[in-house]
């Protein structure tokens, strides 16, 4: 409850909010929005949701539901999760914790030998950035394509038609960076 009454009165300060400001924007007297801040008393749903609101926030980053995740930006290879496999044989990790607010997504494509992106890369709004770790693999965008090879890097809009395929003899590996956040 200590840690709620700071986010708030932290999130009041950063809005350059007088407390007495935002208990009235509430409905709520001074004294009650001070109690609340100091965790002397704990906030109704109704009164949270108002908070919240009044704070431009939610009541789940009030009460710190993303905290863990921001406190702990660490991902471990080990810990990276799988999303899904294609037919051709393409596999889709996740490098990063999911988390409200995200402004990009940070993957690992494993293409099994002749594998490509279908059903993993779709058009959409945004901008992408991919950077080869091994194979060599053929990048399309529109009707261009491009060969790529260790070390590469490719970074193109997403709205655009593009496709990428393993046209190595083993597998190939690449680190691909999605903005907006599509998952």
């Amino acid at each position: 409850m200590k840690r709620l009454g700071e986010r708030i009165k932290r999130k009041r300060e950063n809005l350059h909010l007088r407390l007495n400001e935002l208990a009235k924007k509430v409905g709520i007297s001074a004294s009650a929005m001070s109690q609340i801040e100091k965790a002397k008393a704990f906030p109704s749903i109704v009164t949270l949701k108002s908070i919240a609101d009044n704070l431009y926030t939610t009541v789940g980053e009030l009460i710190g539901e993303n905290e863990t995740l921001t406190n702990n930006p660490l991902v471990k290879f080990s810990e990276k999760s799988f999303v899904e496999k294609n037919k051709s044989g393409a596999s889709l990790f996740l490098l990063s914790k999911h988390e409200n607010g995200k402004q990009m997504e940070t993957f690992l494509v494993e293409f099994e030998e002749g594998a490509d992106s279908k059903d993993i890369m779709k058009n959409h709004p945004g901008q992408e950035f991919c950077f080869v770790l091994n194979g060599e693999i053929e990048f399309t965008v529109d009707d261009k394509t491009y060969l790529l090879e260790k070390n590469d890097s490719f970074y193109f809009n997403s709205a655009r038609y593009h496709s990428a395929r393993n046209v190595s003899q083993t597998k190939a590996q690449i680190i691909w960076i999605v903005t907006p956040p599509e998952i």
